[in-house]
């Protein structure tokens, strides 16, 4: 492999002849051989999104001039673009405060710029400090891309894929708003209901989450740009952090600013614990959802076998004709990363130590992939489970007329005492509860049939009254 020599404040190292990268990166390739795990693309796109804002910015006050302004920002256009993944190799584990990935970027950006230049045939030479890194730190831009990436990553992919499998399940409520069935508590039965109605608690708990999610992202809006080394703006021009976040915010369609207090913007990230914790209540919800589905459709013959849900792929190696809820199966195991998830971010975001946070990739780690996890995972199961979910009205139809809890509606007339000994009468005999009421000699046929009708105990009409 070919190399080049370059320096820095450590003195010289090889650097790969055919890379954009600079010695601060190589140092940190050499360091840090921890894991697999990359630095996010979404940081390193809100980075060089960050970069561009910054060499507009500079340029406008005077701090650049425009001719090492212009090919930064062409230079970062291509980075958006997916030009030069190649050149930014660092891993996860590195140093905390994010430091070698901002210089990654800065040095890409630098090298770039020149060629550009040189191609135009200028002279001047950008510096990946002095020039790219111009009224920042990474103490400012790691955690504001951080941010960024957050804020665009759940507005554009988590709640469309939410809003998409909350539509589905709408649909499916109303389509099977009749449609009676036993509601179940403790694992035990309990009174009917329609399947209508069990599914607009998924539906329910959906919006709820969008609305939380919504509500909370709000908050990592105010972006640490312009506090550079511990808060003070040392280095950066006044009006440096707000014209920046003007800038991204132009550039995204998103609402940025330069957050009030730079000293907390650096070493605090209790915004994205607390937008991280509405994705941990998402993640808990769809658990319950997905377990509640896979319950629903166990058997066919020999498990509850309520609902039939599509048959995506053969489900064993070995028994024909399986069909297993793989769906469900996926998006519980998402929801349990998430929530492990919530448990690194909570720790890393407390451990911020006098004027900064240093555990600022595995933050972003741990919080991008939650929203990926949970979007992806979220179109999936819309797509090849809930779409196509359908209830066994016949077998809905059995269990309801099998069981014991229609006893309930004997209450209000006969007494709950006299109403346990028919349900304790019918369970020990084998027999239905109509037989078991006429038997005791408490009612007769007529009465029985008078007072126990699953579709009035389901409460259909007075909700719908109500709407």
């Amino acid at each position: 492999m070919d190399y080049r020599i370059e320096k820095d404040t450590l003195g010289e190292i090889k650097v790969p002849a055919d890379k954009l990268w600079g010695p601060q990166t190589q140092r940190s390739l050499e360091n840090f051989k921890i894991g697999q795990e990359m630095m996010p693309q979404e940081v390193l796109r809100a980075l060089a999104l960050l970069k561009k804002c910054a060499a507009l910015t500079n340029e406008e006050l005077g701090e650049l001039p425009a001719e090492k302004a212009h090919a930064i920002t062409t230079a970062a256009d291509e980075v958006l673009q997916g030009k030069w993944d190649e050149h930014f190799p660092l891993v996860v584990w590195q140093t905390g405060s994010g430091t070698q990935s901002n210089m990654n970027m800065n040095e890409v950006l630098a090298n770039r710029a020149n060629q550009i230049l040189q191609t135009k045939g200028s002279q001047p030479r950008v510096h990946p400090n002095d020039d790219v890194n111009r009224g920042q730190s990474s103490n400012d831009t790691f955690p504001s891309a951080i941010y960024i990436s957050g804020v665009m990553l759940v507005e554009d992919r988590l709640r469309p894929s939410l809003q998409s499998l909350q539509a589905t399940l709408e649909q499916k409520q109303r389509d099977y708003q009749d449609v009676i069935k036993i509601g179940r508590t403790h694992l035990q039965d309990a009174t009917p209901m329609t399947f209508g109605q069990e599914v607009s608690a998924w539906q329910h708990m959906l919006k709820k989450n969008d609305q939380m999610i919504s509500e909370s992202v709000q908050h990592m809006n105010a972006l640490a740009i312009g506090g550079t080394a511990v808060g003070t703006g040392l280095n950066a021009h006044p009006e440096f952090g707000q014209r920046v976040a003007e800038k991204v915010s132009k550039l995204t369609g998103q609402s940025f600013t330069s957050s009030e207090n730079k000293f907390h913007a650096l070493t605090s990230y209790d915004a994205l614990v607390y937008v991280h914790g509405t994705l941990k209540a998402l993640a808990a919800d769809l658990m319950k959802i997905a377990n509640d589905i896979r319950w629903l459709s166990s058997g066919p013959r020999a498990g509850l076998g309520e609902i039939q849900i599509p048959a995506n792929e053969p489900g064993s190696s070995i028994m024909p004709g399986k069909v297993n809820p793989t769906q469900s199966e996926a998006l519980t195991m998402v929801a349990c990363q998430v929530i492990g998830n919530d448990t690194t971010i909570g720790v890393a975001a407390s451990q911020g130590h006098f004027q900064l946070n240093t555990f600022k990739p595995v933050l972003a780690h741990n919080f991008l992939q939650s929203v990926r996890l949970l979007a992806d995972a979220m179109a999936s199961f819309d797509a090849k489970a809930i779409q196509g979910l359908m209830p066994d009205k016949k077998a809905m139809a059995e269990k309801v007329n099998q069981s014991l809890m229609l006893v309930t509606a004997l209450n209000p007339h006969i007494g709950y005492e006299k109403a346990a000994t028919i349900a304790k009468s019918a369970y020990e005999q084998g027999i239905t509860l109509k037989e078991a009421a006429i038997n005791s000699g408490i009612m007769t046929a007529e009465a029985y049939d008078q007072y126990v009708q699953p579709a009035q105990m389901t409460n259909q009409g007075k909700e719908d009254d109500e709407k």
